[in-house]
């Protein structure tokens, strides 16, 4: 059983409180029971945390008069929050071994410890790390690289060549490796530019359900190390993301463009082909990206939510800019004479 004496420990926190009190979870600070654990990041929020049930808060020094219950006080509530859940990650963890239904191509070296789930395909010269984990229904195509402790979760086609490094997560139903969109037209129709790049994603990594990345047309398309992508995400061929950047759902990157580290673009975000976005850019959500960033800074083009009749109205106006424009230019140089 976890304690709170424990839990300090583990996080480096300086506990206010009972340490022999049990924890057994987590919740929110308008939910929490009085075994579990939650935090505070915002002090917008403190009068919910002023009312709360919960087993202890992780908060900052400044909030610790106003905590009712225990505290956990620590430089940033919301890191310990995250390092803190995995105490109480509930995922499955499959026992090492072949399941009797998987299928592996006699050439491939599976380590002892990794663990092959029901109707799992694995292909001609694979080789599967220390640790890994590969569930039901997934495929592994020929010569890729599953590294150590690596969690391939159900329904995830890997194609050829694809080298994923240590602890990378792949979740349900992602496609790794499949050709990039690459066609050549004839005049009469559209001739296919094979795709004879493969797909190198870094160690620790994180990709979401649904999210597919394309393999390189020559060259490889690359995630780096710690790189994080949510659902349903579209890496097109020969596209390059950088160390620790993190994209948000529906983003789409159009072929050869070239994302930097410790970005962060947000949903549904569409990043035109052959451009680069230097590192320490932030692109708000629905924002096109249609030339390269070459400044770190916070970035954005999409219209937020108006009421209809307002909205009718400015986007007429906003079809007259160039002609107000113009105007405006006339009369400065009528003014200047």
């Amino acid at each position: 059983m976890l304690t709170l004496g424990k839990l300090a420990e583990k996080l480096g926190a300086e506990l206010v409180g009972d340490p022999d009190q049990p924890v057994d979870g987590l919740g929110t600070i308008q939910s929490a029971t009085a075994s579990q654990l939650t935090f505070l990041a915002n002090p917008r929020y403190r009068s919910f945390m002023e009312k709360t049930g919960a087993a202890a808060v992780l908060i900052t020094e400044e909030q610790k008069a106003f905590c009712p219950v225990a505290a956990l006080i620590v430089k940033d509530p919301y890191l310990c929050f995250a390092q803190a859940s995995a105490f109480f990650d509930k995922a499955p963890s499959p026992a090492s071994g072949i399941h009797a239904s998987a299928v592996i191509d006699p050439s491939a070296r599976v380590d002892e410890s990794a663990s092959i789930g029901p109707n799992v395909v694995i292909d001609a010269e694979v080789q599967v790390g220390k640790g890994a984990i590969i569930m039901a229904n997934s495929v592994v195509g020929a010569g890729s690289v599953i590294g150590d402790q690596c969690r391939i979760w159900p329904n995830v086609t890997i194609y050829h060549g694809v080298t994923l490094g240590p602890r990378t997560i792949i979740h349900a139903n992602c496609v790794l490796g499949g050709d990039g969109f690459g066609f050549a037209f004839n005049g009469a129709g559209w001739t296919k530019i094979h795709q004879v790049g493969g797909v190198r994603i870094g160690a620790d990594v994180e990709i979401g359900s649904g999210t597919t990345v394309d393999r390189g047309a020559i060259e490889d398309t690359v995630i780096g190390n710690g790189a994080i992508l949510d659902n349903q995400i579209q890496v097109a061929h020969n596209v390059v993301i950088g160390e620790h950047t993190a994209l948000a759902g529906k983003v789409g990157i159009a072929g050869s463009s070239k994302i930097g580290s410790y970005c962060m673009l947000g949903g549904a975000v569409g990043v035109s082909g052959h451009i680069e976005i230097c590192d320490k850019v932030q692109v708000l959500g629905m924002t096109l990206v249609s030339s390269s960033i070459t400044r770190p800074g916070t970035y954005g083009s999409a219209l937020p939510a108006d009421e209809q009749t307002r909205y009718r109205k400015n986007v007429a106006r906003f079809r007259k800019l160039d002609e107000l424009a113009r105007r405006v230019r006339k009369l400065e140089r009528f003014s200047d004479d």
